[in-house]
């Protein structure tokens, strides 16, 4: 009995004395928030996850006008089309991400999960993933499917997207 009460004391004590100090100092606090929104200033934008309603605003209002594309971006964008579970989605994510900060100020690279934005993938006939919509400004968008490299995305970009010639 006293060896379980004395244990029972000993958790007791550690408890108190682990949870105990949290006063803490505010400054410390306030240092530690304004470094991470200057580390998060000098980060570049990566991928962009779309919603149907984002798409809306930020892509094309296709339920406003279904017989014209009208690009609503303010910069050339790519947008994938994949789901969480395709193995070829997961192995161009990262080259997405890239490219989005490669290309940081110059174009967008947007995501579209088909899986949660089934009525949006079903607007565009996606039936195939990854499938790849690539939007220049004011010119109608190109769709590609499968894992592209990294060069390819590259030359797409640059001679589609930002209409860069050798």
């Amino acid at each position: 009995m006293k060896k379980i009460l004395g244990a029972s004391l000993m958790l007791i004590l550690i408890a108190f004395t682990a949870c105990g100090n949290q006063s803490g100092n505010k400054t410390d606090v306030k240092e530690t928030e304004t470094n991470i929104i200057k580390t998060n200033e000098s980060k570049k934008m990566g991928t962009i996850h779309l919603t149907k309603a984002e798409f809306l605003q930020k892509v094309a209002n296709y339920e406003t006008n279904p017989t014209e594309w009208k690009y609503l971006g303010d910069k050339p964008c790519i947008i994938d089309f994949y789901a969480d579970w395709c193995g070829p989605c997961k192995a161009i994510a990262p080259v997405l991400e890239e490219l989005a900060k490669e290309y940081d100020g110059q174009i967008y690279i947007y995501k579209v999960d088909t899986e949660q934005e089934q009525e949006l993938a079903a607007a565009f006939g996606i039936r195939s993933i990854p499938s790849l919509l690539f939007c220049p400004m004011n010119e109608q968008p190109q769709m590609a499917q499968g894992a592209l490299p990294k060069e390819t995305f590259k030359k797409a970009i640059e001679e589609v997207l930002l209409k860069k010639t050798n």
